[in-house]
């Protein structure tokens, strides 16, 4: 549990209710943007190893945890604008804005919509600034490169990586998301039972799956990456499976100079399990540079 914790909420322009957790105090305040399939709880590990110089923001995104899911959204922008809206409510400026794996691609929407409240930018694990691919799969399940879903309603019928997952969240299925997240996340460390329970409680309360992963499926900011001129540090895992190396590599080689790429070892997709006091140590001394 975090030390000296609090929360919030917000109320969004279009209707919905933002939540999120604050805890620690100091000069610099980081702001943190979780996954998909995730919440701001993910995060409580990192927030109380920053929490005693650093004040920390943790939101909840629209659909996800506690923040409420009054409007469906086609795009990462849509987040990001949501986040925006918080940030002026707390009156938030020079922040440190850490995105992990989704939550990277709204970073830097964010980054390129409103950098004059960013200061750095770390992205953890983060999908590419092209998105992440959701192609439609063959009678064999594999996916047919090149050929994407053209409506949400045809892409909540894929097989592999949209129907099962939304089944499971409907039925809060621990069996299949403990898999899922064994296989493909916790490839090296999990988290301790009872803790586990917790976090996929906080998974079980995503409503949005769809909307996130048709946003996924169609993010590209190829126009405007250059715009990021904040210092970007990008943190990958040697053993992640969901992002690849390259997807990584070509989002930090689009952003350029101000961009780079640290590999984190025996680490895969979620370093806030695998290696968190290692993440903190990067985080604290990327924002002393």
């Amino acid at each position: 549990m975090i030390k000296r914790q609090g929360c919030g909420t917000i109320e969004l322009k279009g209707g919905d209710t933002l939540f999120y957790r604050e805890a620690g105090k100091g000069d610099k305040t980081i702001l943190l943007i979780h996954g998909n399939m995730s919440s701001s709880i993910y995060w409580e590990p990192i927030m109380d190893s920053l929490s005693d110089a650093h004040r920390l923001f943790a939101v909840d995104l629209r659909g996800m945890g506690k923040s409420s899911y009054n409007r469906g959204f086609n795009s990462l922008k849509e987040l990001a604008e949501d986040i925006k809206e918080l940030i002026d409510q707390k009156m938030l400026d020079n922040l440190v804005v850490v995105g992990w794996s989704t939550g990277g691609g709204v970073a830097m929407e964010l980054a390129i919509l409103h950098p004059e409240v960013i200061e750095k930018l770390v992205l953890i694990s983060s999908v590419s600034y092209k998105g992440y691919p959701i192609y439609k799969k063959d009678s064999n399940g594999k996916p047919i490169i090149g050929e994407v879903y053209k409506t949400k309603e045809e892409m909540a019928k894929d097989p592999i990586q949209v129907m099962y997952p939304l089944m499971a969240i409907e039925n809060k299925d621990y069996d299949f998301m403990k898999h899922l997240w064994n296989t493909l996340i916790y490839v090296h460390k999990k988290p301790q039972e009872d803790e586990y329970i917790r976090l996929l409680d906080a998974t079980f309360e995503q409503r949005n799956l769809l909307d996130v992963d048709w946003a996924l499926a169609n993010f590209n900011i190829e126009e405007s990456i250059k715009t990021i001129n904040m210092p970007v540090l990008a943190l990958r895992g040697d053993s992640d499976l969901v992002i690849t190396k390259e997807m990584v590599e070509e989002t930090v080689e689009a952003i350029g100079l101000n961009a780079r790429l640290e590999t984190l070892e025996k680490c895969g997709h979620s370093p806030l399990v695998d290696c968190p006091e290692i993440l903190v140590k990067k985080i604290i001394d990327f924002i002393k540079e």
